[in-house]
C-alpha cells in the first residue's frame, strides 16, 4: 500500500472530520476533549495542515459562517488517504519530559529548587489523571471503547509519573 503522506497532526484531523464538518476552532475542541490526554495539537498546527490538506484534496471548504469561520468536511480521498495511514506502522514513541530533564541535571539545583519541580508536577499529573479518567468514563458511556482505552491509557501514564514523583531523588 503507498504512503498516505500525513504527518500525525493532518491524520488526527481528518480522523476527527469523520464525525462531520468542522471548522478549525471546532476541531481544536474536538482535538482537546477527545485526543488532548495524550496527544497535543497547537492552534498554529490545526491552521497549517487545513490549507495543506485541502490543497492535497483531502478536505473540501464548505459556505463561511459567522465571522468567517470556514467548515471543511473530509472527501472520499481524504478517507482514503486515512484508512492508508492508519495501515502503516505508528512511529516511535518519544518521551519528552521537561522535568525529567531537568531531574537528570538535579547536581546542579538546590533541594529547594527540585522540591518546587515535584510539587507542580504532582499538581499537573494529579488535574491531568482526573482528567483522563473523567473523560475515560464519559467514553465508556457512549460506548466508545477504542476512545475508552486511548484514555486509559493516558490515565496509567499519569498515575506512574505521580508514583515515580514519591521517589524522585531530592538533595
Amino acid at each position: 500500500m503507498a504512503d498516505s503522506g500525513l504527518n500525525p497532526t493532518a491524520a488526527a484531523l481528518l480522523g476527527l472530520l469523520h464525525d462531520g464538518p468542522m471548522t478549525g476552532g471546532q476541531l481544536m475542541v474536538s482535538a482537546q476533549k477527545r485526543l488532548g490526554s495524550y496527544w497535543s495539537m497547537t492552534r498554529s498546527q490545526v491552521y497549517r495542515e487545513l490549507p495543506a490538506l485541502a490543497e492535497a484534496g483531502f478536505v473540501k471548504l464548505g459556505k463561511p459562517g459567522a465571522r468567517s469561520s470556514q467548515p471543511y468536511s473530509i472527501t472520499p480521498a481524504g478517507k482514503r488517504a486515512f484508512v492508508r495511514w492508519l495501515s502503516e506502522p505508528a512511529a516511535r514513541e518519544v518521551m519528552r519530559s521537561p522535568l525529567a530533564l531537568r531531574v537528570a541535571f538535579g547536581a546542579h539545583q538546590s533541594a529547594a529548587q527540585l522540591q518546587q519541580a515535584y510539587a507542580e508536577a504532582t499538581d499537573y499529573h494529579t488535574g491531568a489523571l482526573n482528567e483522563a479518567r473523567d473523560l475515560a468514563k464519559d467514553a465508556k458511556k457512549d460506548g466508545d471503547e477504542f476512545g475508552t482505552a486511548s484514555l486509559e491509557l493516558a490515565a496509567a501514564y499519569h498515575r506512574a509519573a505521580l508514583a515515580w514523583l514519591k521517589n524522585a531523588p531530592t538533595k
